[in-house]
């Protein structure tokens, strides 16, 4: 049986969630305990405080995580990154009071900074060849500087709505981070194979993120004009309609690139578009 260490609540539980549901994963969603067994696929689910999650991979508690990439490497414990899963993204920010001038990484020489990622910030001052006194604080980073407690802070920043209603403002972006399946070295064989499975079921739903299935009806003197414009996966399939002049043609298309190519598809001629989401994409 897989274990899979992921975090308890918050944005990143939510995420997993939506993740392992479009897995097909089934979990029970009542009277959630500490360690819940999926019904339908040989996982089981250990619910943990995020900074938790890398030590108890490393030390083979569970087999794998799922954790931000900010903890994972303020924790640097001994496991390896199975896949970059592209979600929760946020990044970790230097943040000083938003009324003083900002001439650059020397502000911080010799100032005091609170923060909870104490590791990643010394090495990152270290790196820069400045000297800085750290205040560990473990939640409410933000009102040190308001209070007195530091000159500056060192935070994850998404919104950044945190740090405006603090009067704080963002100088420096230290580490990008997003969720991270994180694996034990030591996996067993048995092991390897479910998560084998695991991640050609990931695969398959991220794939199909922002990408639709369109299907049209396009005259035939036109079906090579319009397959140019196609970018498929391989080529379009087209199949032949009962009106003899014209065909139906089926493609695959990226979200971002949508309304381009339908228009071009539109001026070839092409008609009765139909578009319709993907839940699932295997290549």
């Amino acid at each position: 049986m897989l274990r899979i260490a992921v975090q308890s609540k918050g944005r990143l539980f939510e995420e997993t969630m939506a993740l392992f549901e479009e897995s097909d994963i089934k979990l029970s969603s009542h009277k959630r305990s500490l360690l819940v067994q999926s019904t339908n696929f040989p996982v089981e689910v250990l619910y943990l405080r995020d900074d938790d999650i890398p030590q108890a991979v490393a030390t083979g508690v569970a087999d794998l995580g799922i954790v931000g990439e900010n903890e994972f490497v303020e924790k640097d414990e001994d496991a390896e990154i199975v896949k970059r899963l592209g979600f929760s993204k946020c990044r970790l920010s230097l943040a000083m009071p938003k009324d003083i001038e900002y001439p650059g990484l020397s502000w911080f020489e010799g100032k005091k900074i609170a923060t909870s990622y104490p590791v990643i910030l010394k090495n990152f001052m270290k790196a820069n060849g400045i000297k800085t006194e750290i205040h560990v604080i473990n939640g409410s980073v933000e009102i040190a500087p308001g209070i007195g407690l530091a000159d500056a802070i060192f935070d994850i920043v998404s919104s950044g709505s945190t740090l405006i209603s603090n009067r704080l403002k963002e100088v420096e972006v230290v580490m990008k981070s997003e969720a991270l399946l994180i694996g034990n070295k030591e996996m067993s064989a048995e092991n390897k194979e479910v998560l084998d499975e695991l991640l050609f079921r990931m695969d398959a739903v991220k794939t199909a993120e922002d990408k639709k299935y369109v299907l049209m009806n396009a005259p035939k003197d036109k079906l090579k004009d319009i397959i140019e414009v196609l970018p498929g996966m391989k080529s379009p399939t087209v199949m032949p309609l009962a009106q003899e002049d014209w065909c139906s043609v089926h493609t695959v298309l990226e979200e971002k690139r949508f309304w381009e190519i339908i228009g071009k598809l539109k001026a070839l001629g092409a008609e009765g578009i139909l578009v319709l989401p993907i839940e699932k994409m295997i290549i």
